[in-house]
């Protein structure tokens, strides 16, 4: 359920989902349409970031993009899969936030 913001107007759902990509990486366009498809069958927010706009992020990613991420959490790289991404959202949702539940 959406909490409405201070104009009274329901707030974007929080960015659970990650997806690190790159412009021009084919395997990132497959990955963005699984995350977009099961974002949006489950109501989650998700967000794209660009490595190649952080010295951190490459170093770290370049190799394995696209990478999803879920609550911050590396579940998949190469080739995000359906299966897992959504494996990984309802098992961190049952814990709820920050691990308790």
């Amino acid at each position: 359920m959406a909490v409405p913001n201070a104009a009274g107007e329901p707030s974007p759902p929080v960015s659970r989902i990650t997806l690190l990509a790159r412009p021009g990486c084919h395997l990132c366009d497959d990955a963005r349409a699984v995350i977009e498809r099961v974002a949006g069958e489950l109501g989650v927010g998700w967000e794209e970031r660009d490595i190649t706009a952080s010295p951190d992020d490459m170093r770290d990613y370049w190799d394995k993009i696209p990478v999803a991420l879920v609550d911050g959490v590396q579940v998949d790289f190469w080739r995000v899969s359906e299966t897992r991404l959504r494996a990984a959202l309802g098992s961190r949702a049952e814990r709820g936030p920050a691990g308790r539940g």
